[in-house]
Parts: structure tokens; sequence; C-alpha cells
């Protein structure tokens, strides 16, 4: 098992604001990601992988230009996954990385790309592994500047901005796993 503090503390300086933040979400969405994951157990989530891959699914954040986190980096906030992904191959993990690139919204399409002119490679980056769909769901109940768990509502509120298609995304996640 890997410590993925040791992987953050490789990219961020243990006592900045955007260290703190990732580490604490990275916390609160593993947590709920073990409860769900624990709640599917019929399906054989691995539960090492989601608890790892919810630490580090945010990893890439630094390379945005988000100072609200303490970001100071060049690219959009959209672009984290893709970035996180890029970094996890890196160090060979594979699977994490998927996490990364496939957590952002409840996934990007080719045609959300294509539609919203978003900075990102042409192609889906779409949760496929239950674990993958775990995470992605459990990140959407943390914001990064709250501890405070968000509804299902208020979810799906914002998630509508997006489209319908999105809302009935999560949605599914939401029947499927209990909420």
């Amino acid at each position: 098992m890997l410590n993925p503090i040791d992987i953050i503390k490789e990219f961020y300086k243990q006592n900045s604001k955007a260290y703190r933040i990732l580490v604490r979400h990275g916390e609160l969405v593993a947590r709920k990601a073990l409860d769900v994951a624990r709640g599917v157990s019929h399906l054989n989530p691995d539960l090492i992988l989601i608890e790892e891959a919810a630490m580090l699914h945010d990893i890439g954040m630094f390379m945005t230009d988000t100072p609200s986190l303490g970001c100071f980096g060049e690219h959009m906030y959209v672009c984290h996954g893709y970035l996180g992904r890029v970094l996890l191959e890196r160090k060979g993990l594979s699977e994490h990385a998927m996490v990364c690139e496939r957590h952002v919204g409840v996934g990007i399409t080719v045609e959300d790309i294509r539609k919203q002119h978003l900075p990102l490679p042409l192609y889906d980056m779409v949760p496929v592994s239950i674990e993958e769909q775990i995470v992605c769901y459990a990140d959407k109940f943390f914001s990064k500047n709250s501890e405070k768990e968000k509804s299902v509502e208020k979810i799906t509120n914002r998630l509508a901005l997006y489209g319908h298609d999105k809302v009935m995304k999560f949605q599914s996640w939401a029947d499927m796993f209990g909420e």
C-alpha cells in the first residue's frame, strides 16, 4: 500500500494553503468513498485503490491558476484531472491516474469538450471502473472550501448547469449507491 501523503509532498509544500486544502479534501472524499464502497461490497470495489485514489484525485490542481486554492499555475482548473493523470502515470500509478482524469464533474465527454471549448485533449474522460465511479461520486459531496457535506439536491442543482445528462448520471449513482 502506498502512502498518498508522500506523493502529495513531492508536489506541494507541506505548510502551504494548497497542501492543506488538498489533504483535507482528500480525507473527506476518501471517507465518503469508503462508506459508499462498503455499501456495494457485492460489486467487489478495491478499497485500497479507492482510499489512495481519493486522496490523490486532485493532485494536479497546483498546476492550475486557482488563487483561492493557493494554486498559481498556468492552466484552467478544469485541466487538473488530466494533469493529475499525467503526474501519476509517470509514477507508475495507472489506476490512480485514471481516477484523477475521470473525476471532474461526472466525467467529461468529447461533446462537452467541443461544446464548451475546453482546453483538454479530445477524448472522453468519464468514470468507467466501479472505483472511478465511487471516487467521482464521493467527490461531488465536498467543495474545497468547506468540510460540510452537500445534499444530493444541492449537487444536482449545480450539475443542472451542465446539462440534464449530468444530473441523470449523478442520480443513477445515487440510486446505485443508496443515497
